[in-house]
């Protein structure tokens, strides 16, 4: 990493750069008014990609200036003032000054506590808080979320940019999250945690990465965070579901092309102990290609490998060659996945979407119809329907995703899907069919409503100190341990279907704070001698400056 490192140095030392561009934190909230008005609106911002999240903030201003000029309901009109504000240093429109600062230097704009704007100079630093309580039918005593921290960000002479998060959690989860808790050993969402109090757990959250312009196309970017990989609710590629990750990112985008390159260095295993956890790496590379002005296509590839002690594969580096040729060149075992991904928006009303993920495939075998293990591969599509049936403000996204058993197991926890022990895709991981619904409805500007309905068939493995019969569901297996080579189907295992219903009613008070009324409805029914399961969870939350925790697994 040192070599690394060192080269990236040299190469900002020798480049003139021009103006960076901070990324604007992923929150699915928020990315749902930019998706909404890229479908609207795109073809007047036909480079704009979408499928590699998140999005740079200058991006998101020139998209909200848009909708700006084009709104036609009081909720988009205040939705456009909101992405403009909360982009202020990226656009000339926003009207954020602050009628009555708080003690004259807080708060002089809206969206800011603290901020510095000068020629060469941009701050901005603000409070982080989450405070959450409910009521779950399968635990005694308060639930709770409990989060304080900040967040600072900026740039310097317009070509450096930096961001950085950090918060101080204490919380006590519903009982269907403790059960995910106790199989893997970790908090969903969470790296290093410690116990706090009979059955809660205490747990820092931190993000944090620098980002500096090559050029007028190109920007790297070095740090800790998330990246989300795709146009739906789900992604079978590079989800956010585990905790941020160190990593080495590479944007280029030149005509209608945008080719990312992001080198990350993983944790494979976790048990909590005061020791030096050993690593494991992945490379990834995707390009996007902006055939039409309202279509999308997308190749990438990615493999995930370890070489012992703390060591990195160089060959690797190189972001435009075929991993799978480096592979073979090298004569390594590493675990390759291949995949690809469009977009299409059709009427500035709908769009199509879908992702394709390759772990292995044999097409011999696939045509043999013999239910082969080795066949991992899984498939998205979806769509989304924006003002439906002529009802402002009201958005509509159906999905179907399907992902054959034992995709993203490997040998071991090296080569793995995972990080943290915890699944880099899917977050339920494999063997599974899965339905997603979701209804939202903005009836006046600062409320949101959403309904949302997960329905998903999937066939359990079975685990006990002393026995493993691994039909291909959870990623943190290992596929040697396969209970057949032959006849393996989709829902194989204990089979399970699971039903997750959230109700969520979102008040923005002022600028990014919210309070948040949120009902939880869960069934999971199994067959044989495996336990059901009927959770009601009723929670109510204080939300500034920071997403919604969602645990839809």
């Amino acid at each position: 990493m040192k070599r690394i490192l060192g080269a990236f140095a040299l190469s900002l030392a020798a480049l003139t750069a021009q103006a960076q561009d901070v990324y604007m934190p992923y929150d699915r909230d928020t990315y749902h008014l930019i998706d909404r008005y890229q479908i609207k609106y795109g073809k007047q911002l036909p480079e704009m990609h979408t499928t590699v999240r998140p999005y740079g903030r200058a991006e998101v201003a020139e998209l909200a200036e848009i909708s700006a000029r084009n709104t036609i309901s009081k909720a988009d009109e205040f939705n456009a003032a909101y992405l403009l504000n909360d982009n202020w240093n990226y656009t000339d429109l926003a009207q954020n000054e602050s009628r009555k600062p708080f003690l004259t230097h807080f708060y002089r704009n809206v969206s800011d506590l603290y901020h510095v704007d000068t020629e060469d100079f941009v701050l901005r630093v603000n409070p982080v808080v989450h405070f959450e309580v409910g009521v779950d039918n399968e635990s005694d005593g308060v639930r709770y979320v409990n989060t304080r921290g900040a967040q600072i960000e900026g740039s310097i002479d317009d070509r450096f940019g930096f961001y950085f998060f950090v918060g101080e959690n204490q919380a006590r989860y519903p009982e269907y999250v403790n059960r995910r808790i106790r199989r893997d050993g970790v908090v969903p969402h969470e790296g290093f945690w410690k116990d706090f109090k009979k059955d809660g757990a205490d747990y820092i959250t931190a993000r944090g990465y620098m980002n500096y312009a090559l050029s007028k196309h190109v920007e790297v970017q070095l740090g800790h965070d998330r990246h989300f990989i795709g146009d739906g609710y789900r992604s079978l590629i590079y989800s956010d579901y585990a905790p941020p990750a160190f990593f080495l990112k590479l944007n280029t985008k030149v005509w209608k092309l945008h080719y990312m390159n992001l080198f990350q260095e993983l944790i494979p295993v976790f048990n909590r102990k005061d020791e030096l956890y050993p690593k494991k790496y992945m490379a990834m590379h995707r390009l996007g290609v902006n055939i039409t002005d309202n279509f999308n296509f997308g190749l990438y590839e990615q493999v995930i490998f370890a070489r012992g002690k703390g060591r990195f594969e160089l060959q690797y580096l190189n972001p435009i060659i075929f991993y799978r040729s480096v592979e073979h060149g090298l004569g390594s075992p590493d675990n390759v996945l291949l995949g690809g991904d469009f977009r299409w928006n059709l009427w500035n009303r709908l769009q199509l979407y879908g992702q394709v993920a390759l772990d292995e495939f044999v097409l011999d075998e696939v045509k043999g119809g013999n239910g082969w293990w080795g066949n991992k591969f899984g498939g998205q599509i979806g769509a989304k329907y924006i003002d439906a049936f002529g009802i402002p403000n009201l958005d509509l996204q159906g999905e179907v995703n399907a992902l054959r058993p034992y995709t993203y197991q490997y040998e071991d926890e090296f080569s793995n899907f995972q990080h943290y022990r915890q699944p880099l895709a899917h977050p339920m991981g494999a063997n599974l069919v899965e339905l997603v619904g979701i209804v939202r409805y903005q009836p006046i500007p600062r409320l949101h409503l959403t309904a949302k309905a997960i329905a998903t068939q999937y066939g359990q493995d079975i685990v006990s100190a002393t026995d493993t019969l691994n039909y291909g569901n959870n990623v943190l297996l290992s596929y040697l341990d396969r209970v057949s080579t032959y006849g393996n189907e989709i829902g194989q295992g204990v089979k399970t279907n699971q039903v997750h219903a959230d109700l969520t009613a979102s008040f923005q008070l002022r600028h990014n704070l919210f309070v948040d009324l949120k009902q939880i409805v869960r069934r999971v029914k199994a067959e044989g001698e495996t336990p059901d399961y009927n959770t009601s969870f009723t929670s109510f939350a204080l939300r500034w400056n920071i997403p919604q925790r969602l645990h839809e697994f």
